[in-house]
């Protein structure tokens, strides 16, 4: 999971959502462009174009809004800022395999969740060089994520897998410094240009896992 922090929801959203009146409430299922599209980006941008579960590299063809409370039966949080993030594959209904956002569906377990905007939502899981995703200390919470969101499957364990020993191959696990593992976690942990790669945050936890952290 990829830690997101928010932003300010874009001021056409605010406005269309202001319209309320005792004869007309605003919904996601109504909402038009250009303040879909609008919102889309704001999304996308405080992301840096990465999915907020998995970390795949996304852009606004390539991922869908996702409500992380579900809009059942969560209908009060449809339009809250908070509560939306962007999510991988796109708008389609039947993705294929499905993950993230589109395998979570409206599954959602209060008491066993893991929020992207929770402070510590990373370190709740871990990796292992050939891609598999864990929990970090077998949580409840950290499991549930990983099952509903579909982290574990072939598809991102193989790129997740790919990105890691592009990074920690032999050479450098036989011979690494502290100091190298700390410019991995501090070049990864950064955007450039305000984008980030797909999977850069799982290269840092990596290296902060062998940082012992």
């Amino acid at each position: 999971m990829k830690r997101v922090i928010k932003g300010t929801e874009p001021s056409s959203f605010t406005q269309w959502k202001a319209l309320a009146n005792e004869e007309w409430t605003p919904s996601y299922s109504i909402l038009p462009n250009p303040q879909k599209h609008e919102l889309h980006e704001s999304l996308l941008r405080e992301q840096g174009y990465v999915c907020c579960y998995c970390g795949n590299k996304i852009t606004r063809r390539s991922s869908h809004i996702e409500h992380f409370r579900p809009q059942t039966p969560f209908y009060y949080l449809d339009l809250d800022y908070a509560n939306l993030h962007a999510s991988c594959q796109g708008e389609t209904d039947e993705p294929k395999p499905a993950h993230c956002g589109h395998n979570k569906g409206n599954r959602f377990t209060e008491d066993a969740n893991i929020s992207p905007l929770d402070e510590d939502c990373e370190s709740q899981f871990r990796y292992t060089l050939i891609g598999q995703i864990e929990s970090a200390n077998a949580a409840i919470a950290a499991e549930n994520m990983i099952k509903i969101l579909a982290l574990d499957i072939s598809f991102l364990n193989n790129r997740r897998k790919e990105k890691l020993e592009g990074i920690f191959d032999d050479d450098f696990l036989s011979d690494f410094s502290v100091e190298e593992l700390e410019a991995i976690v501090k070049r990864y942990r950064e955007p450039k240009n305000g984008e980030y790669e797909a999977f850069d945050h799982i290269i840092a936890r990596y290296a902060e896992q062998l940082l012992g952290r």
